[in-house]
């Protein structure tokens, strides 16, 4: 027997990006009800598997969903972040989104949660603890919100890849090695993104007695140093300024370098990639400090005592635990049409910043009728793996800001939202830092974009 769930939408997916869809679409139509299925227990995606040491790689009030700020722009009073807002870690994300979903959506009568279940296609889902069916009806749109959904270590072991991890090595993922042995060695393959650069970070802050590092990519990954949000737009405006006069993305990223907002992790090398995770200085300094690097392209398999790679192999201690931490966790499917007959398929609109691409989604969807309208507003963004890309990502990410800042409702929300990270809340907009900043990025925008496309292609 199949149940009926009488709902205007199907949320398939209840991490970040579906809550933050669900969060404003019940904002500006309050009279809409939502179905929220998730294959895990409960609300906050990957977050739920996370590991314990793994904190945001940018201020708390840029993640979350827009009605309400995560961490309340809290500012840290210790340690090596003293003066900067809240970097949020895993307990505190899983508890926002449990309150959210009790609080704001479920409580009030809004939204219907539906854990452990499964979207099988055809409006249908079932329970993967009863098997109980459900469906939902014509009318109903369905939202994937799973579309950008990362992988973790944690939920994927190294034996499931097609790159051989020998029964005869020692290998774990992160969320095993919270406490590591105290006679190993530690090797990590290490990618530059932002779960094995905390990854890294772990083994070197507890002091195993010798770490090793494998970074598994060609060239070195540049990091964006983190900072006090305020000081975002003088950021962007440098930025923009730089690419109008860059006669190659090397020499752009170079001088980004020089103005403290792209940090190479090695000097020596000039990057090829540009994931571009969020780090602290203090974190960059703890990965620079990791001597024993190997760069020999991607690992191929690990055996005891030696690990394979594109470019050659290295020896390794007999008693090497060899640590997966290069799960694919910033996805790069194909940009499509966010509104399409099917489904209403949630991606980033600006550069970066998913939360943001979800909540104005869901914002657009709610104030707009017409699916044609809505994708001219919000066209998709992606994400960036080489130099080229994040040159593309800003460009296409710059047009989305001017092409939905055009209409008065959705600028004037997008501004009093913490989750849009390049916003000018309206009540700074007149200090003087803020309103110069505001004039360099409008002076330098039309050619930067124009210069950035050239770099990109």
């Amino acid at each position: 027997m199949i149940r009926r769930v009488d709902v205007d939408y199907l949320v398939v997916g209840a991490g970040a990006m579906g809550m933050g869809f669900t969060d404003a679409l019940i904002e500006h139509s309050p009279q809409v009800r939502v179905a929220l299925v998730d294959r895990r227990h409960g609300v906050g995606g990957h977050s739920l598997e996370d590991y314990s040491f793994v904190r945001l790689h940018q201020a708390s009030s840029f993640y979350g969903v827009a009605s309400t700020v995560l961490g309340g722009y809290r500012v840290q009073t210790g340690g090596p972040e003293a003066g900067l807002w809240e970097r949020a870690g895993q307990p505190t994300i899983v508890s926002y989104y449990a309150d959210l979903l009790a609080d704001r959506m479920v409580g009030p009568g809004r939204v219907d949660h539906f854990p452990g279940c499964e979207y099988v296609g055809d409006r249908q889902f079932v329970s993967r603890i009863s098997g109980e069916r459900y469906e939902v009806p014509e009318r109903c749109r369905i939202v994937d919100a799973r579309y950008l959904a990362p992988d973790i270590p944690a939920e994927t072991p190294p034996q499931s890849r097609s790159r051989r991890v020998r029964e005869s090595s020692r290998s774990t993922s992160w969320y095993a090695s919270t406490r590591p042995p105290a006679s190993t060695s530690w090797w990590g393959p290490a990618r530059p993104r932002p779960t094995p650069a905390c990854g890294c970070r772990r083994v070197v802050s507890i002091r195993t007695p010798s770490a090793g590092c494998v970074r598994a990519s060609p060239g070195c990954s540049t990091a964006h140093s983190s900072s006090r949000p305020r000081h975002l737009s003088p950021l962007l405006a440098t930025l923009l300024e730089l690419a109008t006069t860059a006669e190659s993305l090397d020499q752009l990223f170079l001088h980004l370098e020089d103005a403290g907002i792209m940090l190479r992790l090695d000097r020596s090398v000039t990057p090829t990639m540009a994931k571009a995770p969020t780090l602290g200085l203090w974190e960059l300094d703890l990965l620079r400090s990791i001597e024993n690097v190997v760069r020999l392209g991607r690992r191929r398999s690990a055996r005891r005592g030696r690990l394979e790679l594109d470019e050659g192999s290295v020896g390794i201690a007999d008693d090497a635990v060899i640590v997966n931490c290069a799960a694919d966790g910033l996805k790069m499917p194909p940009r499509v049409s966010i509104w399409s007959p099917d489904a209403i398929t949630l991606q980033s609109v600006r550069a970066g910043f998913p939360c943001f691409g979800a909540a104005i989604t869901g914002c657009v969807e709610a104030t707009r009728s017409a699916d044609d309208e809505k994708n001219r507003l919000c066209p998709p963004a992606s994400f960036g793996n080489t130099l080229s890309d994040w040159a593309r990502m800003n460009t296409i990410g710059m047009r989305n800001v001017a092409s939905f800042s055009t209409e008065p409702d959705i600028k004037d929300w997008s501004d009093r939202v913490a989750v849009n990270a390049a916003r000018v809340p309206p009540e700074r907009a007149t200090e003087p830092a803020v309103s110069e900043a505001v004039a360099r990025m409008r002076g330098a925008t039309p050619a930067a974009v124009a210069r950035l496309d050239e770099l990109s292609a």
